[in-house]
C-alpha cells in the first residue's frame, strides 16, 4: 500500500547517554562515525518515513546529530524508557504514526523498517486492528538463544505477540541437529523468533504509555514492552529476513565494525 508521506510518520531515535553497561554509547565511534549519526543515516534511507528525529537529554548527542544534519530534539532528564521520551514526542509533534528505532542499532536495516510499516498498514488501519507493530526475524543461533541480551517473541496465528522473555521461548524437547543450528518443528517455520527493537506506534496508544504503571512481568524481565502486553494491548509481529545487531556492551563495538568490514 502506498502512502502519502506528508506528516504520516515520524520516526523517533530514543538516546541517553546515561547507560549502566556502557555510558556515553550513543556517540561511541564505529568505523570513525559516532553511533547515533550512523543510526540516523539508517533510518533517513528507509522509503514511507516523513520525518526523523533523535530525542535525547543530552547536549553532545544533539550536537553530534546537529552537526552530521540531523534534527535533535531536546526531552526530560527523567524518562525511565525510551517510549516515554518518544511520547514526549508525540505530544509535541504531532503524526497518525511513530516508528521508534533504538539509538542502539547502528546495523538497522532501511528494509526492516519498510516491512513494519508495510506489514502495519496491510492490516487495514480499523480500530479492531493493534495499535502496536513491532518486528522479529528467525532466530539462528543457539547462543543467540541463551543470551539474556537477546529477546525472543511468541506470537497467536494471527500474528499477536503472546510474550517476549530473555530466556528461549518456546521451550523444545526436540536435538539440535548436526549443524548446531535451532530445532525446526517443520520446513516452514524456524522454532524461535528473535525480537528486533523497533516499534510502530499509533499515537493514541504512545500518548496514554507513560500513564501505564509497570507490571511485574516488565520489571521482571526489565522489557517495557510488556507493560502494553500486561495492560491488555496487542502487539502485531511483523516478520522480516533483516537481522541486526545491537551495541550493549563496548566490546559490541568491535562486533559491528567486523560487519561494516564485510
Amino acid at each position: 500500500m502506498e502512502r502519502d508521506v506528508a506528516d504520516t510518520v515520524i520516526a523517533v531515535i530514543p538516546a541517553r547517554y546515561a547507560s549502566t553497561r556502557f555510558p556515553g554509547k550513543a556517540l561511541a565511534l564505529i568505523s570513525g562515525q559516532p553511533m547515533i549519526v550512523r543510526v540516523l543515516e539508517r533510518v533517513g534511507r528507509a522509503r514511507g518515513i516523513s520525518r526523523v528525529v533523535v530525542a535525547t537529554d543530552d547536549e553532545r548527542i544533539a550536537k553530534a546529530v546537529r552537526g552530521a544534519g540531523g534534527e535533535a530534539l531536546m526531552t526530560s532528564p527523567s524518562h525511565t524508557s525510551g517510549t516515554e521520551r518518544i511520547a514526549e514526542v508525540a505530544a509535541a509533534h504531532v503524526a497518525p504514526f511513530y516508528l521508534n528505532v533504538q539509538g542502539d542499532e547502528p546495523l538497522v536495516e532501511p528494509a526492516a523498517l519498510e516491512d513494519l510499516m508495510g506489514g502495519m498498514d496491510a492490516l487495514g488501519g480499523h480500530e479492531s486492528t493493534p495499535a502496536v507493530g513491532t518486528l522479529a526475524t528467525p532466530l539462528r543461533d543457539l547462543l543467540d538463544a541463551a543470551d539474556p541480551r537477546v529477546v525472543k517473541v511468541v506470537t497467536d496465528f494471527s500474528g499477536n505477540a503472546l510474550y517476549f522473555s530473555r530466556t528461549p521461548i518456546p521451550h523444545t524437547r526436540e536435538d539440535v541437529d548436526a549443524t548446531g543450528s535451532m530445532p525446526r518443528p517443520g520446513k516452514e517455520r524456524p522454532a524461535m523468533w528473535k525480537h528486533l527493537g523497533v516499534y510502530y506506534y499509533r499515537r493514541d496508544v504512545l500518548l496514554e504509555f507513560p500513564k501505564l504503571p509497570p507490571g511485574r512481568l516488565e520489571r521482571l524481565e526489565q522489557l517495557e514492552q510488556l507493560r502494553l502486553l500486561e495492560h491488555g494491548y496487542r502487539i502485531h509481529v511483523v516478520e522480516t529476513p533483516h537481522d541486526t545487531v545491537s551495541v550493549d556492551h563496548p566490546s559490541d563495538v568491535a562486533r559491528v565494525e567486523a560487519i561494516l568490514k564485510k
